[in-house]
């Protein structure tokens, strides 16, 4: 169970931090909700506790995660599928699994076919997607600024691509 003040990383909007637990009644019934606070964009999210970890709530990585991660990026392998549907059904279940690495790869696939074919409106949505919950993530555990964050987020993804 989060506390309030905890950071925390939801799969499908990114890093945030626990601002409040509530009660609240729906449906004639009262359970305990968090209420989940995007720094970047100002998202506010109710989230059931108990439904926290189905949802794929986690703390956020480590600073060193993070060094890790940015580190890994040159080398990180994108398998793009031709067929634009299987694609992008692929990389919406990387977002949805919570794992930064896949968030990464799903960024690094788009840049990568968006430098050589461009992006279609869905695909482009979604690299904008991708890259503000893996920068989200970045910026609070790191306590930096965005723009920091994404100029070496892009630096990192085009080192070492073919494009």
């Amino acid at each position: 169970m989060f506390r309030i003040g905890d950071l925390v990383a939801h799969p499908m909007h990114g890093a945030g931090v626990i601002d409040a637990i509530v009660q609240e009644k729906v449906a004639g019934k009262t359970e305990e909700y968090y209420v989940f606070k995007m720094p970047v964009g100002g998202l506010l999210l109710k989230i059931p506790v108990a439904n926290s970890a189905s949802v794929g709530l986690r703390a956020i990585i480590t600073p060193e995660e993070a060094e890790a991660l940015i580190a890994g990026m040159a080398s990180l392998e994108v398998e793009s599928s031709a067929n634009w549907n299987k694609r992008y059904q692929e990389n919406l279940q990387r977002l949805k699994s919570g794992d930064l690495r896949e968030v990464a790869r799903v960024v690094k696939g788009l840049m990568i076919r968006d430098a050589r074919r461009g992006l279609s409106t869905g695909e482009r949505k979604m690299l904008q997607t991708a890259k503000r919950i893996l920068i989200s993530e970045i910026v609070l555990t790191e306590q930096t600024d965005y723009e920091a964050v994404e100029s070496r987020i892009n630096c990192a993804m085009t080192q070492g691509a073919a494009v």
